[in-house]
């Protein structure tokens, strides 16, 4: 079942009427509580009655835009993560500056619009409850992790190309620009369990951590890549 559409009424030029503003607000207001509650107590643990009451709908509400507690899930992941795929794609087909910038701007991209908001509990959510949830963790990979790998796998395709850097097998590289960003991510929404100190200044992490794969990845750095 694809994810339901939430298309606003065509603009009459008069205001909407309350309850039509309030109807086309559901959805969002849905999905926003489903994140609040996915994040904090897991797929395993949140109820749809949950997520209709702090929405404040009914669960029948609910279930008139997401059938089941899976396609609830799934509308988030879209929302929140995998639609943005095609924005992040025409921003990459359209940016001018050299791949240093580019890496250094992905990852400057990533803390504000994921890493710093409730959307970084889910890459956790998903390995967490992966065995139990298979399905999720099949559907995240699809609609998340192959096309963030696509993605970063051009950014590296795009470098060598233009000699910005060496040759190199785009899996592992992909693999070199992601795990910091996954490390980051369980940081987060395990309230910095993993970090070696409370003052851990996560961009300022970031910031280091592209440098540091630029000069690796330099055409002129010392050693091969496999």
């Amino acid at each position: 079942m694809g994810s339901p559409t939430f298309d606003l009424p065509p603009d009459t030029g008069a205001p909407p009427a309350r309850r039509s503003r309030r109807k086309q607000a559901r959805p969002g207001e849905l999905l926003e509580a489903a994140l609040d509650l996915f994040v904090s107590k897991g797929y395993a643990a949140t109820r749809v009655e949950e997520v209709a009451r702090l929405a404040g709908v009914s669960k029948g509400t609910l279930f008139l835009y997401f059938p089941s507690k899976q396609e609830l899930f799934k509308a988030l992941v879209r929302h929140v993560l995998a639609d943005r795929f095609a924005e992040w794609s025409l921003e990459l087909d359209n940016y001018q500056d050299d791949t240093a910038s580019l890496i250094h701007y992905c990852y400057e991209v990533w803390w504000t619009r994921i890493g710093a908001t409730k959307a970084c509990g889910l890459p956790h959510l998903v390995m967490a409850e992966a065995h139990n949830f298979p399905e999720i963790a099949a559907f995240y990979r699809q609609e998340v992790v192959v096309p963030g790998n696509r993605l970063v796998e051009r950014i590296l395709q795009r470098g060598i190309d233009r000699g910005e850097l060496r040759a190199m097998d785009v899996g592992y590289g992909t693999t070199l620009v992601l795990a910091p960003l996954i490390f980051c991510a369980i940081a987060q929404s395990s309230g910095g369990l993993c970090l070696p100190n409370p003052q851990f200044d996560v961009p300022a992490f970031l910031r280091l951590q592209a440098d540091t794969l630029v000069r690796g990845l330099a055409p002129d750095a010392q050693g091969a890549l496999p």
